[in-house]
């Protein structure tokens, strides 16, 4: 597999770049729990499945603070029955009776659906099952892919059933992580027949479609089909990633291939450690025409997911971008990925 330099940045040249940003960014006082500053904002990627954030409690933090969308990753159980349209419509239940009691509106929600999230093996079936529940967001093997096996390892049950659950694998070696984790292409490089039906099946129900944790040949043999397919809801998420890694200038290519580059508040968080200001120099150099901003937020060692858009969306404008550029970024791009408004019916 490619490796290449580290997207982290030395402390004490971060510490230089970012000390002017920080003294003059003053976009009004914090007054705790409130959380200001995402007025408008969808979240294109958020996770609350279980042992996460609370999705009904994020659900109405978000309508007090002015959101206007979230699209949650996962939502409900994973590890049984998996069923995220269902889940879904059980947020949105309780949101609009709380919405009804308080006089607040509530934020839109929507379910995503991914194809190899429970563990099981994909199938058209559960995929065509799940687009016509309504689930506004398809993603491609994540978590147990062979390239996320191949940079962090997994939790030894996955790949061994009979294994402890506490126990988690070192980065596995290539060919194993192959041997137990997704991938999507042959030995020429070309997309698997049955990963070739699923972009197909999602692009004929115009849902958006998240590259998931795809190595460089994937991404290409996924975005050239999407590309030839005319179809305009590509999106790849994290991009600074260990598991995505692209360069500036791969960023540059698929954005002007029409897909969109979702970066998230995981890949500034301590535990990726990405300087937020090479995400402000990215979009510089991509342009603010297929750019969102996400949370990627859930697990218990992040901020919840409205405080993180907060916060990522801060750190861009503290860095330079303007409140227009903040709008194409935060609100319309993410709202033409999941058909909100004017972009219902129009990619």
């Amino acid at each position: 597999m490619e490796q290449r330099e580290e997207n982290t940045t030395p402390v004490r040249e971060r510490c230089v770049t970012s000390y002017p940003a920080r003294r003059a960014y003053r976009p009004g006082v914090v007054h705790p729990p409130k959380v200001p500053g995402v007025q408008g904002t969808i979240d294109i990627h958020c996770h609350a499945h279980e042992g996460q954030q609370d999705a009904l409690s994020l659900a109405k933090l978000a309508s007090e603070s002015g959101m206007a969308g979230i699209l949650y990753k996962t939502v409900g159980p994973i590890s049984g029955e998996y069923q995220p349209a269902r889940e879904m419509e059980k947020v949105r239940e309780g949101l609009h009776r709380w919405a009804d009691e308080t006089g607040i509106a509530p934020v839109q929600c929507w379910a995503g659906y991914g194809i190899t999230m429970d563990n099981k093996t994909p199938s058209l079936e559960k995929l065509q099952h799940h687009l016509e529940s309504g689930v506004a967001g398809i993603w491609l093997p994540v978590f147990n892919h062979a390239n996320t096996y191949n940079k962090v390892g997994g939790k030894a049950i996955w790949m061994d059933s009979s294994a402890d659950p506490a126990a988690h694998t070192p980065p596995l070696p290539w060919d194993e992580a192959v041997k137990h984790g997704h991938y999507m292409i042959d030995a020429q490089g070309r997309l698997k027949p049955f990963y070739e039906d699923v972009v197909r099946m999602v692009a004929d129900h115009d849902v958006a479609l998240f590259f998931g944790h795809a190595t460089h040949p994937e991404i290409e043999a996924i975005a050239d089909l999407i590309v030839r397919l005319g179809f305009k809801r590509g999106v790849i998420d994290h991009p600074f990633s260990p598991f995505v890694d692209l360069s500036t200038q791969q960023m540059r290519d698929m954005a002007a291939a029409g897909i969109y580059l979702n970066f998230t508040y995981d890949e500034i968080s301590p535990l990726l450690g990405i300087d937020p200001k090479r995400i402000y120099d990215a979009i510089r150099a991509i342009g603010v025409e297929q750019v969102t901003l996400s949370s990627d937020a859930g697990e218990p060692l992040f901020p919840h997911s409205v405080e993180c858009m907060r916060l990522i969306r801060g750190y861009m404008e503290a860095f330079g971008l303007t409140s227009a550029e903040l709008e194409r970024i935060c609100c319309e791009n993410p709202a033409k990925v999941v058909k909100l408004g004017q972009w219902a019916t129009a990619g």
